[in-house]
């Protein structure tokens, strides 16, 4: 193994293979109750059960509009595969707006890392925190990261959200829409909301052919790639997987991808 200076340097070295499918941590849930976690609707955590490499970043995840925690299950499920304690968040209420669902995420990072299950708390690094979502879920981890700047990321899947001037966001941000996407019309969201973040801000945009607003609920290869490379470039610092952000990626499943790479 190649030797490192990068402490939170997980896993062997990625491949096009790994990044896009189940990662090489075996991994244990448990789920958490509305009474436990009152603040965000409880949920279901994922956490690797190694316990011989150290502690490790942690990312909360908040479900759409009418949606519960199963629905954005799976991305948590895959990063933790990667190596991250996550919890897919259920709301408060199906109708619990953007800047709500901001509020839970922070919530939900307090639970994971001073009131979860000892097992949990042992694995979860309190200084390398990141938020992600679907739809009103998306805007959520866009409000979250605005409000607390020492997150370490956000990543965002057809965002939904009125606000689309996020100048003030200093948390590296990825944004990921679909061209089908009749919900939230990647004109209309995504890509204000990708021109609205502050250029020095590290940021990107990936739109899917072909993908509309359910696409985001269940997994995808591309999608896979996208958040696995995103989180792990900016919560891990792994610089590793760059090359899968920069130049980024194309062909038949891309509409377009844009960014502000390099990361350095």
């Amino acid at each position: 193994m190649a030797v490192t200076s990068n402490p939170y340097q997980r896993g062997p070295a990625p491949t096009a293979a790994s990044v896009s499918g189940v990662g090489p941590f075996s991994i244990s849930y448990i789920d958490v109750s509305t009474e436990d976690g009152p603040r965000f609707g409880g949920g279901r955590i994922f956490h690797p059960r190694d316990t011989g490499q150290g502690t490790f970043g942690v990312v909360a995840i908040s479900p759409g509009g009418g949606s519960v925690q199963a629905s954005v299950g799976w991305l948590a499920r895959r990063l933790a595969t990667h190596g991250f304690v996550t919890m897919a968040i259920s709301n408060v209420a199906t109708d619990d707006n953007a800047p709500e669902r901001g509020s839970q995420l922070q919530a939900a990072l307090e639970y994971l890392t001073t009131q979860a299950p000892a097992e949990v708390r042992r694995r979860a690094d309190t200084s390398r925190l990141a938020v992600a979502g679907h739809s009103l879920g998306g805007g959520g981890a866009l409000f979250a990261a605005r409000s607390t700047p020492s997150l370490k990321a956000a990543f965002a899947m057809a965002p939904w959200s009125v606000v689309s001037n996020w100048s003030g966001v200093e948390v590296p941000t990825m944004l990921v829409g679909g061209s089908k996407d009749k919900t939230a019309p990647v004109g209309n969201f995504a890509i204000p909301m990708y021109q609205g973040l502050s250029n020095s801000t590290h940021k990107a945009y990936a739109e899917l052919s072909g993908a509309d607003h359910l696409t985001f609920t269940g997994p995808t290869p591309l999608v896979s790639t996208l958040a696995v490379s995103w989180v792990k470039r900016f919560v891990d610092g792994d610089t590793r997987y760059t090359r899968f952000l920069c130049p980024g990626p194309s062909g038949d499943g891309v509409a377009q991808y844009r960014s502000n790479c390099p990361y350095n």
